[in-house]
C-alpha cells in the first residue's frame, strides 16, 4: 500500500491560509486609496470589513451543514476558485459599476465566500492528519496567514513604491494567482474526514452544551482583538501617526503581522512546554496593554509599537481557542469547526466595524476607535479565567 503524503496536505493547507491572509488583508491597504480616487468615506471603509466577515459569517453557518454532505475536497476547492475569482474581479468590476463601492462591495463578497470556506475546513483537514501535537501544528499553520499578511503588506508596499498605487488593479491579478494556483494542490493531496460518519455532534447538540457557549465567547474576543488592529493599522498609522503611507504599512499592519507570526512559531516550536490557558490569559492581558499604547500614545513610535506588540499578543487566540475547542469536544466534527468559525469570525466583523463607527463619531479620529476596542481583550482573558474553573 502507498503511504499518504501528508506534507502535501500542509502545504496545501499553508497556501490556503496564506490566500486568506490576501482577501484580508489587501483591501484595506487600499482605503485610503479608496478614500481619494472614488470618494468614499471612512463609514462606508468600514462597510468593507464588516461585508467580508459578515459574508464569512453566513458561509460559516451553511458549511456546518453542507461540507459534510459534498465533501471536504469539493469544499475546499470551491473556496480556492472563489477567492481567485473575487480578487481578479476586483481588478474590473468597480470601474464598471455607476457607483464604483458596490463594484468594491461585489468582490468582497465573493472571495469572502473562499476565506470563509478556508477558515472552517484548512483547521479540521490538519486537525485529522495523524501528526502529533496537534495544539503545536494548529499553530504553526495559523502562523501561515501572518506571513501571509506579511508577504501581502511588503509585496503590496513594493509594488506601490515601484509602480504607484494607481496601477493597484494589476496587483490584484497577481494576488489572485496564488489561490487558482492553489486549487491543483488540494485536487491531489490527501484528506482524511475529521471523524467518522455518523459520530459527529449535530448543532443542535452543540448548543446544548454549556461550554460550547463559551467557546464562542471566546472566538469572538479572538477574532475582534485581532482584526480591530489589524484592519485599521495601515489606515491607523498614515491618518493618525502621521507617518508616509510606505513607513506605516510596513510598521503598521506588517509590523503586527510579524509579531503575530512569530507569536505563533513559537508556540508551534514550544508550546507542548506551556499551559496553553495560562498563555492566552496573559495574551489577553498584554493585548489590553497594547491597544492603550497604540490609542493614547502621543509619539508615533510609541503608537507603531503598540500595533506590533498587539500582533505578538493575540497570536495564539485564534489557533489555542480552536484547540482548547477541539480537545475539549473531540466528537464536535465539521459542525463544531464552522461554528467556531462563524464565532471568530462574528468578532472579526464586530471588531473593525466599531473602530471605524467610533473614529467616524468622533471626528474621523481612528486613535478614538483603537480605544473602543479594549473591552474585547479583557473579555477574552476573562473568559479563559472561568474555562479554567469549570
Amino acid at each position: 500500500m502507498t503511504q499518504k503524503n501528508y506534507r502535501r496536505t500542509k502545504t496545501a493547507c499553508y497556501f490556503g491560509f496564506i490566500t486568506q491572509a490576501i482577501s484580508a488583508n489587501f483591501t484595506p491597504l487600499l482605503f485610503l486609496t479608496f478614500y481619494r480616487a472614488y470618494g468614499i468615506s471612512y463609514a462606508d471603509l468600514a462597510l468593507i470589513p464588516l461585508v467580508f466577515f459578515l459574508t464569512q459569517l453566513v458561509v460559516d453557518f451553511l458549511s456546518a451543514k453542507f461540507v459534510d454532505r459534498i465533501g471536504y475536497r469539493t469544499s475546499i476547492i470551491l473556496a480556492q476558485v472563489t477567492s481567485g475569482g473575487g480578487l481578479l474581479m476586483l481588478a474590473f468590476l468597480p470601474d464598471l459599476c455607476p457607483r464604483p463601492f458596490i463594484g468594491i462591495l461585489i468582490c468582497v463578497m465573493i472571495y469572502a465566500v473562499g476565506s470563509g470556506l478556508i477558515e472552517v475546513l484548512c483547521s479540521p483537514i490538519i486537525e485529522a492528519c495523524p501528526f502529533e501535537n496537534k495544539a503545536s501544528m494548529m499553530s504553526l499553520l495559523h502562523s501561515f496567514y501572518s506571513w501571509g499578511a506579511v508577504g501581502t503588506v511588503l509585496g503590496s508596499t513594493l509594488f506601490f513604491a515601484i509602480f504607484g498605487t494607481e496601477h493597484w488593479r494589476i496587483l490584484a491579478c497577481l494576488w489572485s494567482v496564488i489561490p487558482l494556483y492553489n486549487i491543483f494542490n488540494f485536487a491531489t493531496c490527501p484528506i482524511e474526514p475529521i471523524v467518522n460518519d455518523g459520530d459527529g455532534m449535530t448543532i443542535s447538540q452543540l448548543m446544548k452544551t454549556k461550554v460550547f457557549w463559551m467557546f464562542i465567547v471566546l472566538m469572538v474576543c479572538s477574532g475582534a482583538s485581532e482584526l480591530s488592529m489589524a484592519q485599521w493599522a495601515s489606515a491607523f498609522a498614515e491618518s493618525s501617526l502621521g507617518v508616509s503611507k510606505t513607513v506605516g504599512d510596513l510598521l503598521g499592519p506588517c509590523g503586527f503581522a510579524v509579531f503575530m507570526g512569530l507569536s505563533r512559531v513559537w508556540y508551534g516550536k514550544y508550546g507542548e512546554k506551556v499551559n496553553l490557558s495560562g498563555f492566552m490569559i496573559a495574551s489577553g492581558i498584554l493585548c489590553l496593554i497594547s491597544y492603550l499604547l497604540a490609542a493614547l500614545s502621543v509619539w508615533p513610535v510609541m503608537g507603531l509599537i503598540g500595533c506590533m506588540l498587539c500582533g505578538f499578543s493575540v497570536g495564539i487566540m485564534w489557533p489555542g481557542s480552536l484547540s482548547i475547542s477541539s480537545a475539549r469536544l473531540p466528537k464536535g466534527g465539521t459542525a463544531l469547526f464552522a461554528l467556531l468559525a462563524l464565532g471568530g469570525d462574528l468578532g472579526a466583523a464586530i471588531g473593525p466595524s466599531v473602530v471605524g463607527n467610533i473614529s467616524h463619531v468622533m471626528g474621523e479620529n481612528i486613535q478614538a476607535g483603537i480605544l473602543a476596542g479594549v473591552c474585547f481583550p479583557i473579555l477574552l482573558a476573562v473568559n479563559v479565567f472561568m474555562l479554567r474553573k469549570d
